[in-house]
Formats: C-alpha cells, structure tokens, sequence
C-alpha cells in the first residue's frame, strides 16, 4: 500500500486552498530568464509571508531539474537522526508529488547512516514548505525528502555528502540540492545581520570547516546548518566553483519589528 504524506503546516505557513496559494507563488516567483542549471540551492522555511520572496527569488532564476533532494534539519526530534523519508508521495494543495524511489534506494545502500523513515517527516515542515515552489515551476518533479540532526562539526556531514554525490554521479540523472534553512533566530536585525553575512560568505566560498568554525565562534543559531553544509560538500563533488548570494533579508523587513528578527538567505551553487 502506497503511504502518503499529508501536508502539516499548509494554513498555517503557506494557504491551506490552491487558488490562495497559487497567488501567492505567483508573487514571489518571477521568471525574467530561462531557468539557470546549478548544483545546489539554500532556501528558507519559514511562514511564507516572512521568508516566501527569499525563496522566490532563488527559484525563479534556476531550472527545475526532474528530481530534487530536499534536506531539512529535524525540529521536532522524532524519528532516526539521518533519514530518508519513505511516503512514495507527499501531497499539497497543488496536489501530489512522488518521491523518486530510485534515489531513496540508492542512498540508504550507500551511506553508513541515512535509513528510510517516516516519523522524523511526519511532523517537520523544513521539507515541506519547498515543495510547492517545486511543483509550480515543474509539476511533474520527483523529490527525494532528507532530514537531519547532529551538532554543528559532526562527521556524518561529510559521508552523507560524499553518498549524496556519488549518488547523483552514478544515477545519470539531472538532480538539484536543496538545503532548507533559515539563518540567525531571535536577535536584533543589526546583529542578525552581521552574523548571517559572516556565514553566508563561508558558504559562498565553499569552506564547511570555516563555515562550522564561524558558527561556533559567532553562536549563530542557524538551524538548518548541517543540511547546509552536507549540500557544500555534494556540489563540490560535483564540481561546484562557488557560491552567488541572491537575496537576505528578516521578518523585521516584514514586521516592522527589529528588536527579535530571524534572517533568511537564498543562496545558489553552481
């Protein structure tokens, strides 16, 4: 019997109704240009209102590849700590995408550490708050749902990346990376800003280790670290060059509040 995943923060950080969440899309996703290919992505997950034209922006300027793997940190601690989820579809209010199995498979062989699961997806919204930015520039996209959690220089960062590569390489598909995060939680907009801007350019360049080493010197409470830094090391095996910064921005840009904002980057690698 097929599982499927139902969706969970849909009304909650995103409209519950097509037609709401449709309009939405259309707003923050604005195709100037064909679709560029890249390696990887960092988008963020918040409540779209918040993080949604972050997001936008970055999908608006690549190509929708035919699968696409999603890795999300774990922010509820249920389920294994690397997993693969194993639903064959997760639903939206645009409707149902399939999981490339294919790829499920292949990574679960392959690492020493991500298993199939579904309790560490059946409540995380990190994963889910990507897919219809998906599926309204490719509606027939295949996805691959990856959730991770660890400390901040955790070694199963690299294997999981190095297997997310190799993967790809061996597949002989078009796959795109997609790291779900949101940057600095909970400060002023001054101080989010620094730290952020300092992490952003460790990721640009490429450098886990000075990523990892910023993170712990500044305390930035980037949540979606590891997802981050596993994609960092996937395209570089798969041949990345370097980082471009698309848009950063807070919810105080938002909310009009600058005392406790969370920041949000959308980052391509290619």
């Amino acid at each position: 019997m097929e599982e499927k995943r139902e969706p969970v923060v849909a009304g909650y950080f995103y409209p519950a109704e097509k037609h709401r969440l449709v309009g939405m899309l259309e707003r923050f996703i604005k195709i100037e240009t064909e679709g560029e290919k890249v390696i990887s992505i960092v988008s963020p997950h918040a409540g779209y209102i918040y993080s949604g034209a972050v997001a936008g922006e970055v999908y608006s300027k690549i190509k929708i590849p035919e699968s696409v793997i999603i890795i999300g940190p774990n922010h509820t601690g249920y389920g294994e700590p690397y997993s693969v989820g194993s639903y064959s579809k997760w639903i939206t209010p645009l409707g149902e995408v399939d999981v490339d199995m294919d790829i499920v498979e292949r990574l679960v062989e392959k690492s020493n550490y991500l298993e199939k699961d579904t309790i560490a997806h059946e409540r995380e919204h990190s994963v889910e708050v990507q897919i219809p930015f998906l599926q309204y520039l490719r509606n027939d996209v295949k996805i691959i749902p990856v959730v991770v959690s660890g400390y901040v220089d955790n070694p199963a960062w690299v294997e999981i990346g190095e297997t997310i590569s190799d993967v790809i390489k061996e597949s002989g598909k078009d796959i795109l990376i997609v790291a779900s995060s949101d940057m600095t939680h909970y400060e002023s907009q001054k101080e989010a800003e620094e730290k952020d801007h300092y992490a952003i350019e460790a990721i640009l360049s490429l450098d886990e280790n000075e990523l990892i080493k910023r993170i712990d010197e500044k305390n930035i409470t980037m949540c979606g670290y590891g997802p981050v830094i596993i994609a960092m090391i996937a395209s570089k095996n798969l041949g990345a060059k370097g980082g471009q910064l698309i848009k950063y921005s807070t919810s105080g840009d938002v909310s009009g509040d600058y005392d406790q904002v969370v920041g949000y980057a959308g980052i391509i690698i290619k």
